[in-house]
């Protein structure tokens, strides 16, 4: 099996559990570190004549993380591909394990059945917390309802304000956002890279937690020690403003 993938957290899934299979992948798949494999590119622009090179018998790709076109481009190439699209924790859990067992996999690996006992009794924050969680500043751009983020959040004891906004990443200004009168400003390092200094000063007296982006939006070994890492940065608030 000669896999490609256009996503880095089945990129870090397919590397860890088939050992070889890996023939290609983007240039943001950065786990599991030393990653030797041919780069194709970015998830959003990637190089379809060099996936093409690679003679995969199957490319991997996401409904949010990559372009339609380009899958289309690639069937009509007559490439394989697999198009995955989880938006709850326990569906990226089932997806993770069909995709892994049709890629070959010859039982599910530890990594899942770790992530499986993790997820199964997360930790919550008490009480949970009212919160805006944006993934892009300039325009602001936020979690609305319905995406795998935001599921995992839930099942930490956040309740996202916009979670029942008709989009599912809403766009609303700052003075909307405050509006919401946020117990809790969420604020990943990607796919904007929030920090300190870039995010929290926008929300004066509003705790502020940095959470790592890809324990919230990756769906892959990441999960087993999700829980626990985001819990923990979402009880360390730092302030706004």
């Amino acid at each position: 099996m000669r896999v490609v993938s256009l996503v880095p957290s089945l990129t870090e899934a397919v590397a860890l559990t088939l050992p070889g299979a890996l023939v290609g992948a983007t240039d943001w798949c950065t786990h599991p570190a030393g990653l030797d494999v041919a780069r194709v590119g970015g998830t959003k622009y990637p190089d379809l004549d060099r996936v093409r090179a690679l003679r995969p018998d199957v490319v991997l790709l996401n409904v949010e993380e990559n372009r339609r076109e380009d899958a289309e481009a690639l069937r009509a190439a007559g490439v394989p591909v697999r198009v995955t699209y989880p938006r709850t924790v326990p569906g990226a859990l089932t997806e993770l394990a069909e995709l892994l067992a049709e890629l070959g996999a010859p039982a599910e690996p530890a990594w899942l059945g770790a992530a499986r006992r993790a997820w199964a009794e997360p930790p919550r924050l008490a009480p949970p917390r009212r919160a805006v969680v944006p993934v892009w500043r300039r325009p602001w751009v936020v979690l609305g309802g319905d995406t795998f983020a935001g599921d995992v959040l839930h099942r930490l004891g956040v309740i996202n304000a916009y979670d029942r906004h008709a989009e599912r990443y809403p766009r609303p200004g700052l003075a909307d956002l405050l509006d919401q009168r946020p117990e809790l400003v969420v604020l990943p390092d990607e796919p904007y890279r929030f920090a300190a200094d870039d995010g929290p000063e926008a929300f004066p007296g509003v705790p502020c937690a940095l959470l790592s982006g890809r324990h919230l939006t990756w769906y892959g070994p990441s999960l087993a020690e999700a829980p626990a890492l985001l819990a923990d940065q979402l009880s360390r608030p730092t302030p706004g403003g």
